[in-house]
């Protein structure tokens, strides 16, 4: 099956969801407050270790500038925030942190190098050993991320299929295109995106991250004619 890296990663989510949401359940507000910042704190540390990948700075701050005005066009935040919202009203959950865990737990597990090497080495009819990896690494942050953020985390499985099973198909179709340099180059743009994640989560500033999604669509295109 060629996306069972990807299926394997999803189930490794949703078990350390579950476990997260009993734990979740038994832990006192302080620890689970603490855990949240560590978290925070993480984020931030693989954003700027994935950032620092870069070779071409100036593409980075072009694809940068280029997604964001094409997520704000696309209001993509407002549109991913309402059907977190309505998704949430759906299943009748009282977690206020719903729609945040969807999307921190979503981002840290799609944003890394491991997800776009790990989709394109599978796509490319290679061994599925980098998603496999990535998925026992998942599984155990998931049971951190829905301790502290509560059910939406185990809801990220849906966009985390779609996004990494896509690539994988995507990759399939265009074997060769990747190349090393413009997978470091989109891994230092997700980068920077987990930074802002990681301000998020730190209650630092309050970044429209998802606006800036696009920017790694942007990054690809310029590496592959601009290399």
């Amino acid at each position: 099956m060629l996306i069972q890296g990807t299926i394997v990663n999803v189930a490794a989510v949703i078990s350390g969801s579950i476990i997260g949401l009993i734990i979740h359940n038994k832990l006192p507000e302080r620890i689970i407050k603490t855990v949240f910042q560590g978290i925070g704190l993480f984020t931030l540390f693989l954003g700027f270790s994935m950032a620092l990948k870069t070779n071409n700075i100036l593409l980075m701050v072009f694809s940068l500038v280029l997604g964001a005005i094409t997520g704000e066009l696309l209001k993509l935040e407002a549109r991913i925030e309402f059907l977190g919202d309505k998704v949430k009203s759906k299943i009748r959950t009282k977690n206020d942190k719903f729609t945040e865990g969807l999307v921190t737990a979503f981002m840290l597990f799609c944003m890394g190098s491991m997800t776009i090497l790990g989709a394109i080495e599978e796509g490319m009819g290679g061994v599925s050993d980098l998603l496999l990896t990535k998925s026992l690494m998942d599984g155990f942050a998931s049971i951190a991320l829905a301790s502290s953020l509560g059910l939406g985390v185990l809801f990220s499985v849906v966009p985390l299929m779609i996004y990494q099973g896509g690539l994988t198909l995507f990759a399939g179709l265009l074997e060769g295109m990747f190349t090393e340099l413009m997978i470091n180059e989109i891994s230092a743009v997700g980068g920077i995106i987990l930074i802002g994640l990681g301000i998020n989560i730190l209650e630092i500033k309050k970044l429209k991250i998802l606006n800036l999604v696009p920017s790694l669509l942007f990054i690809a295109v310029l590496v592959y004619y601009i290399k």
